[in-house]
């Protein structure tokens, strides 16, 4: 029998972010799969998970764009969160099984009062059903097999805790907060100081640094609906993760030199990390010093086209 030759599909070098407004019921990483399939992108990255409950802002990078992700981690984020009275669950969301029940007497001026309770810097215990890791083992994976295991609280800041609607039994709240923190955690939190035990119903997140929801978002569904060519149009830039940077420009002989790796002299006020352009494309990453020495941090395989201004 002849041997039958194996052609592997060829995917695209593609560059740029897609800010997906995620459904609810699907992954961060099927929704991801899903996305670079629909670009057939040969490179994707995601910029934090949302649980399978979960909606709302979830931006996917592409290509060069993925050596930023970092920055999105590392950001603030914004959540509005639905908060069900009175049964405290074993995920601590809609999706898990109810450990305690109490009877809800709580007026509205109580909520008002707890959120403050829980606003600035404060200390969260992880929940278990979480992808965090200990051991290299996913937390989830001990609370499937009903195994506990002893967490230490971490530090998050909780910049602002907004109450949107008040419902008896539910309320809705808005939630800036630091990287790290679980809402979810919060729920639980704001259930025991009301006395009822609480869970987490309903969460979409409306913001993560720089980038909202419903500003340039497109679900799976509209991109799919897309003619396969002009789906790439809907990437922001590789450097859209990085906007928030101060700029530095580099001649064509400058911009040569720092993407051979070496260091430059470079006369500005910005000091710090900075996003360089030579040419008219985003090279990456640069840090300058005090001394006026702009080092290279990281940057792109090859130069990336700058935004038209």
């Amino acid at each position: 029998m002849k041997a039958q030759k194996q052609f592997r599909h060829q995917r695209r070098a593609l560059d740029g972010v897609l800010l997906l407004d995620k459904s609810q019921g699907i992954t961060s990483n099927a929704a991801l799969q899903t996305a670079r399939r629909l670009l057939n992108a040969a490179k994707a990255g995601h910029t934090g998970t949302l649980d399978p409950m979960a909606t709302g802002l979830l931006p996917l990078t592409f290509g060069e764009a993925t050596k930023f992700s970092q920055m999105l981690l590392d950001a603030d984020k914004e959540y509005e969160a639905t908060v069900r009275l009175g049964i405290e669950t074993d995920t601590g969301d809609a999706e898990g099984r109810p450990i305690a029940e109490a009877p809800v007497s709580v007026a509205e001026n109580d909520v008002r009062t707890a959120l403050g309770r829980l606003t600035g810097e404060i200390e969260q215990i992880p929940p278990m059903y979480s992808a965090l890791k200990r051991d290299g083992k996913p937390l989830y994976e001990y609370a499937r097999a009903g195994i506990e295991v002893e967490l230490a609280p971490r530090r998050v800041t909780i910049h602002a805790l907004e109450l949107l609607e008040f419902a008896g039994e539910t309320f809705r709240i808005r939630v800036a907060c630091s990287k790290g923190t679980y809402i979810r955690t919060l729920a639980i939190d704001l259930g025991r100081i009301l006395g009822c035990g609480a869970h987490l119903s309903a969460l979409r997140r409306t913001r993560i640094g720089p980038f909202a929801a419903g500003s340039g978002t497109v679900t799976l569904a509209e991109l799919e609906a897309v003619p396969a060519d002009e789906r790439e149009s809907l990437l922001a830039p590789a450097d859209a993760l990085v906007s928030h940077l101060p700029e530095v420009v580099l001649s064509a002989a400058q911009a040569a030199g720092l993407l051979q790796g070496r260091a430059l002299v470079y006369e500005g006020s910005e000091r710090g990390l900075v996003r360089v352009y030579g040419d008219g494309r985003f090279l990456g990453l640069g840090e300058l010093g005090d001394d006026c020495r702009l080092l290279p941090k990281r940057l792109v395989a090859t130069g990336a086209a700058a935004p038209q201004s």
